[in-house]
């Protein structure tokens, strides 16, 4: 593959092509004077005074991805983040090449040669890629510094050969875009040179080689060598693995939603078996807490009570049965299921006070214990206050709310830790309700 190097690699190319090509067609001799070619940007192409020459310009002026390589690999990273391949970045690139001449009809003939050696070399050798970028006998060191930085671009050895194939672009379209370029237009060809692919050298991890295609078997003919299992192919649409769907708490009915001590239900399919584990995993503080299960025959439905530790915080987790199915030698992990773990409140509060300026301090219990660096809110009714610094793990929160209801207001308390909110609603009521979590306020 080529590294970052190779765009300008390839104008170095096309600019060696057409310049080797004007001498061997001896250009000079048909228009009597020189000619330089260039890879300039229009606008800074001096076409009048001592620097106005008769020229071949080629600018770089866009350059898109290639719709055929750039899903070649993907992903290029796995679960944990760990880039896994480096998948090149594969890119086209748009090309104008313009025509100046100081005379009559100098333009046009020096537009026809540009055109027919793109022509005559639509498919850049690799031969031809390295002679233009390490030419031989001239020396490196008599190149300038950027040429000599192209020598190690590595566009020859990259998989892809580059292809040059004239595009068309009308009128408005190159009206448009000399505009932009704010030059004065003069005759143009435009071409595209595709792929280009440049690839990462960042370091990736790769799986090792498959062994075999399944257990080890019983041959069909007795005497041979044992054979593959091989790919198990079952009918139907359904895959025949554990699988999660969805998790229900009857207390509340709130979607993929635990607090601790709920008694909830889990939807799936192939959960039965032994050795059953549910696993909760925390990505955020790096916690894993297995739920024990007893062996079961059902296979789309598993109960559970949420007897959770103080230690794991409220946030949102990765839920995953692992269990060892029948007939199968090693136990299964199935899908991660997201469930979010909700705090609750302790009512009534430990201590209210009302002091002054209206303002009304609350000291309240929760479970399961904040943590350093979790966001703690607590909203009465619409009013929310954020809880007072706390420098440890703790299960006893602060809060102060200025300009506080009324006394013997009765307003709704919800904790909110992690933009995740107690659980207020009683979704299974109809209509729904609010559970009990209010107080009243104090004088």
């Amino acid at each position: 593959m080529s590294n970052a190097l190779a765009i300008a690699g390839v104008s170095a190319v096309l600019k060696d092509l057409l310049d080797s090509g004007m001498i061997d067609h001896r250009v000079t001799d048909a228009l009597g004077a020189g000619v330089l070619v260039s890879s300039l940007a229009p606008d800074v192409v001096p076409i009048s005074g001592d620097g106005a020459v008769p020229r071949l310009n080629l600018f770089l002026h866009q350059v898109t991805p290639n719709a055929a390589w750039r899903n070649a690999e993907l992903p290029s990273a796995d679960a944990g983040g760990r880039r896994v391949r480096n998948p090149p970045l594969a890119l086209d690139l748009h090309y104008l090449l313009t025509a100046y001449g100081i005379a009559e009809l100098q333009a046009e003939v020096l537009l026809g040669y540009g055109m027919q050696l793109l022509h005559d070399n639509a498919v850049l050798s690799r031969a031809a890629i390295r002679a233009a970028l390490n030419p031989s006998p001239v020396s490196g060191a008599l190149l300038p510094s950027v040429y000599q930085a192209l020598r190690s671009a590595d566009l020859a050895e990259q998989v892809e050969l580059l292809k040059i194939t004239p595009t068309a672009m009308n009128a408005e379209e190159m009206s448009r875009l000399w505009s932009a370029l704010t030059a004065h237009y003069r005759p143009t060809a435009a071409f595209q040179v595709s792929v280009v692919l440049i690839e990462s050298r960042a370091a990736a991890v790769s799986p090792l080689p498959v062994l075999t295609r399944g257990r080890r078997v019983a041959p069909l003919v007795p005497g041979e060598p044992e054979r593959e299992e091989g790919v198990l192919v079952t009918p139907g649409l359904v895959p025949p693995y554990p699988t999660l769907e969805s998790v229900r708490v009857a207390a509340h009915e709130t979607p993929s939603t635990l607090q601790a001590g709920d008694v909830a239900t889990v939807r799936g399919h192939h959960l039965a078996g032994t050795g059953r584990f549910l696993v909760l995993r925390n990505d955020a503080f790096k916690l894993d807490h297995d739920i024990a299960l007893p062996d079961g025959s059902d296979d789309t439905t598993l109960d559970f009570t949420a007897s959770l530790p103080a230690s794991l915080p409220a946030g949102l987790y990765r839920l995953e049965l692992r269990v060892l199915r029948p007939g199968d030698a090693a136990p299964r992990t199935s899908n991660a299921l997201p469930v979010a773990l909700a705090p609750a409140i302790t009512l009534p509060p430990l201590t209210m006070t009302r002091g002054a300026g209206n303002v009304l301090s609350l000291r309240i219990g929760c479970q399961p214990d904040v943590r350093p660096g979790q966001k703690v809110a607590l909203l009465m009714d619409t009013r929310e206050a954020p809880a007072k610094p706390f420098g440890a793990s703790t299960g006893v929160l602060d809060f102060n709310f200025a300009d506080a209801p009324p006394a013997g207001a009765t307003p709704l308390l919800r904790l909110k830790v992690d933009g995740i909110e107690s659980i207020a609603v009683n979704r299974g009521a109809r209509p729904p309700a609010f559970f009990n979590h209010r107080i009243t306020l104090p004088t």
